[in-house]
C-alpha cells in the first residue's frame, strides 16, 4: 500500500471488517445524507462479488486503537463491451475529517482505478466516476483535484403517500402485475434495454442483479410490472429498509428502478407502474416514497415524477474524468 499518513495506518480490507466498515459508513451517513442509511448487507455483498478483490480494491484507514476510521473501494464495472466505467467510493468518519486522510485515500483509489482500466487491455472509452452528496463539498474538492469534473446532478425526491394517487388506466393489451421471482431475468433484460441510452448506465450483470432481487430489501408486493403478450415492457421496483425510517422520520419505500423498454415508450407505461407501486405502498401502511432521478434525463423523468406528486429534497453530483 502506497498510502501513508502520520495519524493512521492503511491496510486492505477483509470480510472480517464488514461490521467495522459499516460503523464508520453509518456515522458518515448521518452527516452526508441524513435521510437514509447504508445497510450492512450492502457492504457485505461487496465482498462476495467475483469481480472484486478486497486485497487489491478495498483500503481501510486504521486508527492507533485499531478502529476503522475511513474506507475506500475502487471498482471497475464488470460490463465492459462498450465502455469501461470505474468508480471511486469511500468515506472518512466525521471525527477524523480534515486531517488529510481523505486526500490519501482518494489518491490511492484513483491510482487503483487507472490500474484496473489499464489491466483490461481494452481500447474502449474509459471514465472514472465519483458520486458525492451535495453537502459534502470536501469530497467533491478532492475529486476535482484529480481532474474529475461535475457532469450531472441527481435529485432525491419524496412523496407523501397520504395524498391521492392519480395514475392512468392500463391501455388495452397491457397487464399490470406485481413482481415475482420467476420473472427476475426478464426484468433484468428489460432494465438493460430501458437504461441503454441513460447517462452513465451500463448493463446490469447477472451476479449483481441476483444480489439485488434476492436480497432482503426488495419488496415484490410493492414492485410492479407491465406486460404486453407476457413480455415485461415496464417496471417499478421498490424496496423497504426499516433502518431508513428513523432517519427519514416516517415509514417509507425506496423506488430503486423505474423503466420502460425503448420500443414501448410514449404509451404512459411509466406513470402506470409507478402509480400502482405508490398505491401498494400506501395500502401496506407506508407513509412516504423516495426515489432518485437524473435531473437532465432525456426521458423527462423528473418532470413525470413531479406530476405524480414527488418533490425534490436534496441533490447528488456525479464527477467524471474521461480518459
Amino acid at each position: 500500500m502506497s498510502a501513508q499518513h502520520p495519524e493512521v495506518s492503511f491496510r486492505p480490507a477483509t470480510a472480517a471488517d464488514v461490521d467495522a466498515i459499516h460503523a464508520t459508513v453509518a456515522a458518515a451517513d448521518r452527516i452526508d445524507h441524513p435521510t437514509w442509511v447504508t445497510p450492512r448487507e450492502e457492504i457485505a455483498d461487496v465482498f462476495e462479488l467475483s469481480h472484486v478483490d478486497p486485497a487489491r480494491d478495498i483500503l481501510l484507514a486504521i486508527a492507533p486503537d485499531g478502529a476503522v476510521v475511513a474506507m475506500g473501494w475502487a471498482m471497475l464495472h464488470p460490463s465492459q463491451d462498450a465502455e469501461l466505467h470505474a468508480y471511486l467510493q469511500g468515506t472518512v468518519h466525521p471525527d477524523w475529517r480534515r486531517r488529510g486522510i481523505g486526500t490519501e485515500l482518494i489518491a490511492w483509489l484513483f491510482q487503483r482505478t487507472t490500474e484496473m482500466i489499464a489491466e483490461t487491455g481494452s481500447g474502449a472509452e474509459a471514465a472514472i466516476f465519483q458520486y458525492v452528496d451535495e453537502g459534502n463539498a470536501d469530497a467533491a474538492t478532492l475529486g476535482e483535484r484529480l481532474g474529475l469534473r461535475t457532469e450531472r446532478w441527481f435529485s432525491s425526491m419524496q412523496r407523501d403517500l397520504s395524498q391521492p394517487v392519480q395514475g392512468p388506466p392500463a391501455s388495452e393489451g397491457v397487464e399490470v402485475v406485481p413482481y415475482t421471482a420467476d420473472r427476475a431475468e426478464a426484468v433484468r433484460e428489460a432494465r438493460n434495454d430501458a437504461f441503454r441510452d441513460h447517462w452513465g448506465s451500463l448493463p446490469s450483470p447477472p451476479e449483481r442483479w441476483a444480489q439485488f432481487v434476492n436480497g432482503p430489501f426488495l419488496r415484490p408486493d410493492l414492485s410492479t410490472l407491465a406486460l404486453i403478450d407476457g413480455r415485461v415492457v415496464a417496471f417499478c421496483l421498490a424496496s423497504v429498509n426499516e433502518e431508513d425510517w428513523e432517519a427519514l422520520g416516517a415509514p417509507n419505500t425506496y423506488i430503486d428502478l423505474i423503466g420502460v423498454v425503448r420500443d414501448q415508450r410514449g404509451r404512459g407505461l411509466a406513470p402506470l407502474v409507478i402509480s400502482r407501486t405508490l398505491e401498494a405502498a400506501r395500502d401496506a401502511g407506508l407513509e412516504q416514497a423516495v426515489l432518485d432521478v437524473d435531473t437532465a434525463s432525456k426521458t423527462g423523468a423528473n418532470t413525470l415524477y413531479e406530476r405524480l406528486g414527488f418533490r425534490a429534497t436534496h441533490r447528488q453530483q456525479a464527477l467524471v474524468r474521461r480518459l
